[in-house]
């Protein structure tokens, strides 16, 4: 079942009830890395395992997200600012407790690569957050396998949709 969530602006980055934040950095340049977070958005699933369908949608205000096990996502882009951040909110899931959802990449140069920071700010009753708390771990392996992936993509030139 589709349940439309909260809308939420991006202050809610820095300012939700549970923040999950995690770092990583890459070898390539800030310029490449938002390439492939905002330009080329079906090419999620090529570096990032736990999506398995990335789509634009509303020429590219919003984003369909299908991830392992079923769980979908209709997104709305928040904010676009290259080679510095990519954020998007979730508008509809099929997730079952959550009430607000808001995903920030923070691109920041770092010697000749870039550091990833990835904000995922939610809200939702205790049992939630609860469960949230718990998948912190795996959410961090999630987020640093998937950024090794795409630093090894960009290193041999294979953007992430795939050129």
């Amino acid at each position: 079942m589709t349940r439309r969530l909260r809308p939420v602006e991006l202050d809610f980055a820095a300012t939700a009830p549970t923040r999950l934040v995690f770092t990583a950095t890459t070898a390539a340049a800030p310029d490449s890395v938002y390439r492939a977070l905002a330009e080329e958005v079906s090419g999620w699933p090529s570096w990032f395992g736990a999506v398995t369908l990335a789509r634009p949608t509303r020429g590219g205000a919003g984003r369909e997200i299908g991830l392992r096990g079923g769980v979908r996502f209709q997104e709305t882009v928040m904010a676009a600012d290259p080679e510095r951040r990519y954020a998007y909110r979730v508008d509809e899931t099929n997730v079952p407790g959550v009430r607000a959802l808001l995903e920030e990449w923070r691109l920041t140069p770092e010697g000749s690569g870039t550091r990833v920071r990835w904000t995922f700010a939610a809200d939702g009753p205790a049992p939630f957050r609860l469960a949230l708390a718990a998948a912190r771990p795996g959410l961090g392996h999630s987020f640093r396998t998937a950024v090794r992936a795409l630093d090894g993509r960009l290193a041999t030139g294979r953007p992430g949709a795939g050129h």
